[in-house]
């Protein structure tokens, strides 16, 4: 094993975590069964955490009492090498905490602590943000795990589909250069169903904006399937690379991309939370692995 990743063992379940941007690099069951995403050409992360933003900002730029810093889609933390706080058999804990470096993009003091704990077949992760300064600190986060689509090989990718926890009426967002488009647009859910295919992407991420359901399940008609949940989320993102890539992102957030026409003060950015100096919010999910049928 290599010295900034851990190996976390439980029944029927491992993963490894790296050090760099506290990421999540495998998941596999008792079997040695891949479920995550290897980082092919295609896209080269596993499954990055996202902060202190989700989505893209209005020209890469973050904007704070009359000054601009730039900042990249999805924030600077996947990027940052953390510190281990805490490393067991069947848990650890990672924190990045701002320096000079992250001031000159975010001009706020933070600990960002991630958690990643095995119980049973399943995998918590937790995300807490805690404002370690003496002003209002406006943030987001999000998880972004990739999952191999297809799960077995030997399936076709539209033998796959998303089964939501509730019915998802509600029409759904999408994206134009990154950015937030202004009017929704009709759901591709049917009732708690999404079918999915390559084409489901052709307009970048399908985003719902006020899901009913704090769950979801990923699953063709036989074989592995994973079941995932989250508290602390506002929003999820589905995704896949446009014009086809092997692999399927489940997206819980709590935060979205800046809409096309909002280029304003970051406090004001829409999906942002403001936490009081002290305070702490968190992002918990969880993803359960089945095996599922031969």
């Amino acid at each position: 094993m290599a010295e900034d990743s851990q190996t976390l063992h439980g029944d029927g379940i491992s993963v490894v975590i790296t050090g760099q941007g506290a990421e999540l690099v495998s998941l596999q069951d008792g079997r040695g069964f891949e479920f995550l995403w290897q980082a092919g050409s295609e896209w080269r992360r596993h499954s990055p955490v996202l902060f202190p933003i989700v989505g893209r900002l209005k020209g890469d730029r973050l904007r704070h009492r009359g000054r601009t810093y730039p900042m990249t889609q999805h924030g600077f933390a996947r990027d940052k090498p953390f510190t281990w706080e805490e490393r067991g058999p069947r848990s650890c804990t990672l924190v990045l905490t701002d320096d000079a470096d992250t001031r000159a993009h975010y001009p706020f003091a933070f600990r960002l602590a991630v958690t990643y704990r095995l119980d049973r077949q399943q995998l918590d992760v937790t995300l807490q943000v805690t404002n370690t300064g003496d002003e209002m600190l406006p943030a987001s986060i999000g998880a972004h795990p990739a999952f191999n689509w297809p799960l077995l090989p030997e399936l076709p990718k539209e033998a796959y589909r998303l089964t939501f926890a509730e019915s998802e009426p509600a029409p759904v967002r999408r994206l134009k250069d990154g950015l937030l488009v202004s009017e929704p647009q009709s759901t591709p859910i049917y009732g708690r169903t999404l079918a999915l295919s390559e084409r489901l992407f052709d307009d970048d991420a399908v985003i719902l904006d006020r899901p009913a359901s704090t769950g979801v399940r990923y699953a063709a008609d036989h074989g592995p399937a994973i079941e995932m949940s989250w508290r602390g989320a506002e929003e999820l993102g589905i995704w896949s690379k446009p014009g086809g890539a092997p692999f399927l992102c489940i997206e819980p957030w709590h935060g979205i991309a800046s809409p096309t026409d909002f280029d304003g003060e970051f406090t004001h950015k829409p999906g942002v939370m403001l936490i009081e100096p002290g305070a702490k919010r968190s992002l918990d999910y969880r993803i359960g692995l089945e095996q599922g049928l031969p």
